[in-house]
């Protein structure tokens, strides 16, 4: 290919690579001026921000009484707790009892084979009436010897021979009776009955097998299910509030809550504070007592536990959702009379559900906004609404356009 032929190529390259760049320039140019006057016109929010009111719902600050209340997590703990176990060895004649069951103390559970146990008291019984027999006789040879030994009939020494044979036979029938006593309660640990109030768990053991008064695993668990405890934790900075409020003896309201805090499980009081803080943690123990009359807490379970310190009466309240969050810390929009918005800074002790406690920066009987806070200014001008004109003005279509009937209906 020759020399001029590259040159020509190279020179329409060039021309049409000018061209392209110079027709993109103009269209950018155009968008841009298009999109400026658009955005004067078209802007979102331009015809508000001008001067327009801003749509939004209101609320009222009011006085109600607050309860104070520190949260900590909490674990269920059963009062008592029993690993039903065997006394006597031997095989498992019954199981008296159904898995899950509640049980009164004294009810019978199961019997272990007793006939070992109640040979051995037929023998001590029989081998004390032996005894018995030879102490009889032993005191009726004293009493004959005695009486010889005073007329000068007998020696001193068969005297002193038939009054220690009767104290050797005396002897022998207390422990006969020792005896005695023991077999009996071998005999009545062959009925294994529940020590406490309580619910059984799973049966540990099956009837027939050979059952020792060794073996670790026991029979059947039986756990006290009411009254119920639970031990949770706070931090160590929380205990004098505790202290001063009379947590020491006792007495102070506590609430177990779900682990979403929202479902009320049981209403008790607290028993105990230990008496030490730990040190790894740097929290204090605290153990409070609920009936569980509807045995919503279970032994094991994990639950939020509330303490409720005190009431303030007449606190000055406001909705949840009135509170916001900025760089310089909680703040709340104030309606003024003049339906003008004013950002003023709040301090907010604490939330329950959708009430927060406000200890600083409004006063009651004000009015705050509820919703809508997200389109406002500090000094804009504000209309007050409702959720439900809101949602039929959202639901509105546009003036000149009709509304698109809903599937299914017939126009």
């Amino acid at each position: 290919m020759s020399k001029r032929t590259i040159f020509a190529i190279i020179g329409v390259v060039l021309v049409v690579i000018g061209w392209w760049s110079c027709h993109r320039s103009g269209s950018s140019d155009q968008s841009s001026s298009a999109n400026g006057r658009g955005g004067q016109s078209g802007r979102p929010g331009g015809a508000m921000g001008g001067g327009g009111p801003v749509p939004v719902v209101a609320g009222n600050v009011e006085q109600k009484d607050m309860p104070i209340y520190l949260d900590g997590l909490g674990t269920v703990q059963a009062f008592n707790t029993v690993t039903v176990r065997t006394r006597v060895d031997g095989q498992l004649n019954q199981v008296l009892f159904t898995e899950g069951q509640d049980v009164k103390t004294g009810d019978l559970l199961v019997i272990v084979d007793p006939r070992p146990y109640q040979a051995a008291l037929d023998q001590a019984i029989g081998k004390k009436a032996q005894d018995e027999a030879q102490l009889a006789n032993a005191k009726v040879t004293l009493a004959r010897n005695t009486d010889l030994f005073n007329r000068k009939v007998i020696a001193q020494q068969d005297f002193d021979t038939s009054k220690y044979q009767v104290d050797q036979f005396q002897a022998a029938v207390q422990t006969d009776q020792g005896a005695i006593e023991s077999a009996r309660t071998n005999v009545d640990y062959t009925q294994i009955k529940s020590p406490i109030d309580g619910r059984t768990g799973v049966r540990l053991v099956d009837v027939g097998n050979i059952v020792h008064a060794a073996d670790q695993n026991g029979i059947v668990v039986i756990t006290q299910m009411h009254p119920i405890s639970v031990v949770f934790t706070l931090p160590e900075q929380n205990l004098q509030e505790i202290l001063n409020e009379g947590g020491a003896n006792g007495g102070l309201r506590v609430l177990a809550l779900d682990r979403g805090n929202t479902n009320t499980l049981d209403e008790g009081s607290l028993a105990v504070v230990d008496n030490q803080i730990d040190q790894t943690t740097g929290t204090v123990k605290l153990k409070a007592t609920f009936p569980n009359s509807e045995l919503k807490l279970w032994p094991g379970k994990f639950v939020n536990a509330r303490l409720i310190l005190t009431t303030l009466k007449n606190a000055t309240v406001i909705p949840s959702s009135v509170v916001q969050r900025g760089p310089q810390g909680t703040y709340a929009y104030v309606i003024k009379p003049d339906k003008t918005a004013e950002m003023r800074p709040i301090r907010v002790g604490q939330t329950e559900g959708n009430l927060a406690l406000v200890e600083n920066g409004l006063k009651p009987g004000e009015q705050v906004v509820v919703d809508g806070q997200y389109k406002l200014q500090p000094g804009a001008h504000v209309e007050l609404t409702t959720p439900q004109t809101q949602a039929g003005a959202l639901g509105k279509p546009p003036a000149g356009k009709p509304a698109r009937p809903a599937k299914g209906s017939k126009s």
